[in-house]
């Protein structure tokens, strides 16, 4: 039997969804889809500082689970970069957490805007 999928913890949603090249065509073939815990590990790892571990601590999931999704994300943002493709950030296997006491840590980016995002909530 199959291990039960354990969901991605996840602060909030990118502000801007879509990224890339301005003159770019809008055709699959030139878009690159990375999922909401591909870009909260971009953010807790390069943006925010946290190594793996606290990183995996602060999405609830395993540290070799985060060095994973960590590698794809970055691909994914390599590929955007030189090859010029459209980025695009949706999907993923996550939930969103619910604010800093909930067990949220430093990294929660609801509570560093100070202010809770209605449009996030399931």
């Amino acid at each position: 039997m199959a291990r039960p999928m354990k969901w991605r913890k996840v602060c909030s949603l990118p502000e801007s969804k879509r990224f890339g090249p301005l003159d770019s065509p809008a055709g699959v073939e030139n878009r690159v889809n990375m999922t909401v815990d591909e870009y909260e590990t971009i953010r807790l790892i390069d943006l925010e500082g946290f190594t793996q571990e606290e990183c995996a601590k602060q999405m609830n999931i395993a540290r070799s689970t985060v060095q994973g999704i960590y590698i794809e994300a970055r691909k994914k943002l390599a590929e955007s970069l030189v090859n010029g493709k459209v980025l695009v950030i949706e999907g993923g296997e996550y939930r969103l957490c619910e604010g800093l006491g909930n067990g949220c840590g430093r990294g929660c980016h609801r509570h560093r805007r100070g202010q809770r995002f209605i449009d996030d909530v399931d």
